[in-house]
C-alpha cells in the first residue's frame, strides 16, 4: 500500500526491521521522513506534541501495530524525552536510527523579545536535540548498535533574517551540536550527522502567502520548492552503509538555493 500511495522507493532495503525514532513526526519534514523509512520496511516510533498529528500519520501510513509506535512527547521536558527513549526500548529493546528533525520557528524582534520565549527555542531546537541524542546513544552502546543519528538543521543556520534571530541562532548552535557529537560518538560506533532541507511551502511551522512562495522560487536556481523525496532520501542515505564513512557533515539539499547570494 505505501509504494502504492509513495511509489518513488530509494531501494535500500537495509532499514527492513530497523528501529526508527522520528521527533516532530507530524510536521512536514517528519511526515515525509517517516513515509520514506515506512515503505523502505522500518520500524517507526513517531514522536509529537500533538497527539491528533501522530494518529493521522499512523493512520495514513496503516503499518501493522508491531511495527509502529506513537509518543506524545514534550521536549521542553527532560522527563518526557528520556521516556520516549525508554518507551522504545521497553517495546523493541532500542533504537537503531534517531532523527532529531522537532523544531519551532517563532518569529520576534529581540528587543521585546521575552526570555521565556529564547529559552522555549533553545529548548526545542538544541537542549532536546542533546539529551535525547544522548540517551539513544546509551541504548546503542549497550546493544552494540552502530546507530545513525540526523538532526534536520536549516540555511537559517548560515545567516540571520530580521524578527528570527533566536531561530537563526538555535540552528547554528544546532550545526555545531552536530559536530560536537559526531566526535564525541565516533569512538562509540555511531554516526552523526545533519540534513539542511530546502524551501518546502504548507509547513504548520509557518504558513506562508502565495505571494512569498513565488518570491522564493525565483532564487532557487533548480526552480522548484521541495518535495517529498528531496530531504528524505538524504536522511536515509546518510543513516545507510552508502554513507558509513560519513559523520559530522551537513548535507544541503535545497535546490541550490544557499549558493545565492
Amino acid at each position: 500500500m505505501l509504494r502504492a500511495l509513495f511509489p518513488t522507493g530509494l531501494g535500500m532495503m537495509e532499514f527492513q526491521d530497523k528501529r526508527v525514532i522520528v521527533t516532530g513526526a507530524g510536521g512536514i519534514y517528519g511526515r515525509w521522513i517517516a513515509r520514506a523509512f515506512a515503505r523502505e520496511g522500518a520500524r517507526l516510533c513517531l514522536s509529537d506534541n500533538r497527539a491528533e498529528a501522530l494518529e493521522s500519520l499512523a493512520e495514513e501510513l496503516a503499518l501493522p501495530e508491531e511495527r509502529v509506535m506513537l509518543h506524545r512527547t514534550e521536549l521542553m521536558e527532560e522527563a518526557s524525552i528520556r521516556d520516549l527513549a525508554a518507551h522504545v526500548k521497553a517495546g523493541w529493546g532500542g533504537v537503531d536510527i534517531l532523527v532529531n528533525n522537532a523544531g519551532i520557528y517563532p518569529g520576534g524582534d529581540l528587543f521585546d523579545l521575552p526570555t521565556s520565549e529564547w529559552d522555549r527555542v533553545f529548548g526545542v531546537n538544541v537542549r532536546a536535540v542533546f539529551i535525547l541524542s544522548r540517551e539513544v546513544a546509551h541504548l546503542m552502546v549497550a546493544e552494540g548498535v552502530q546507530g545513525c543519528i540526523v538532526n534536520i538543521s536549516s540555511g537559517a543556520s548560515r545567516k540571520m533574517n530580521p524578527a528570527r534571530v533566536a531561530y537563526c541562532t538555535s540552528k547554528t548552535t544546532l550545526d555545531r551540536l552536530t559536530k560536537g557529537l559526531a566526535l564525541d560518538f565516533a569512538p562509540r560506533g555511531i554516526r552523526v550527522n545533519a540534513v539542511e532541507p530546502g524551501f518546502a511551502p504548507g509547513s504548520e511551522v509557518s504558513p506562508l502567502s502565495d505571494e512569498y512562495v513565488s518570491n522564493m522560487l525565483t532564487r532557487i536556481p533548480l526552480g522548484r520548492t521541495s518535495g517529498p523525496d528531496d530531504a528524505a532520501a538524504a536522511v536515509l542515505y546518510l543513516c545507510s552503509g552508502k554513507a558509513s564513512y560519513v559523520t559530522g557533515a551537513t548535507l544541503t539539499v535545497d535546490g541550490g538555493n544557499s549558493i545565492r547570494t
